[in-house]
């Protein structure tokens, strides 16, 4: 019988520089959980732009490349408008577990945005990992998220 060969989920991280110490710290955590980690940057607590940083995880999102992706800025709220321009990407800046757990069962949400600048380092942590084993709930909520999908016509 051969041997099955399980890939890690990749997940792409990204920050700018008010995200860049927690950002480092919650890559970590995912290493240790087994995800293989692509960072995007930043790479230093040199100020940045958000969106530099913001485009290129909901790209692999956005092209299913990644499943998921994990964004960091100061208030999440930079980041959450420049991922969110991407189709497909709902991301949703979460500071509390329970926001962190919503965005997924209601809202199947797939690029966690943390605002390092009002959460702690554990509390960061624990957002991260509420939202990676929350799932999707569906049903009601499900038509729901097709409608955000939904193209306008003029």
């Amino acid at each position: 019988m051969a041997a099955q060969v399980v890939t890690a989920e990749r997940i792409p991280i990204g920050a700018d520089h008010a995200g860049f110490e927690l950002k480092e710290r919650l890559k970590a955590v995912l290493v240790g959980m087994g995800y293989d980690v692509e960072d995007v940057g930043t790479h230093s607590p040199a100020s940045t732009d958000y969106a530099d940083f913001a485009h290129p995880v909901a790209a692999e999102v956005e092209t299913g490349r990644a499943r998921r992706g994990v964004l960091l800025c100061g208030s999440g709220l930079g980041m959450s408008y420049a991922a969110n321009r991407h189709p497909h990407v709902r991301a949703a800046v979460a500071w509390t577990r329970e926001i962190a757990e919503l965005s997924r069962t209601h809202n199947d949400s797939n690029i966690l945005v943390v605002p390092a600048r009002f959460v702690s380092e554990e509390d960061g942590v624990q957002i991260l990992k509420t939202w990676l084993a929350t799932p999707f709930e569906g049903g009601r909520h499900q038509r729901r998220v097709e409608k955000i999908e939904r193209e306008e016509k003029p």
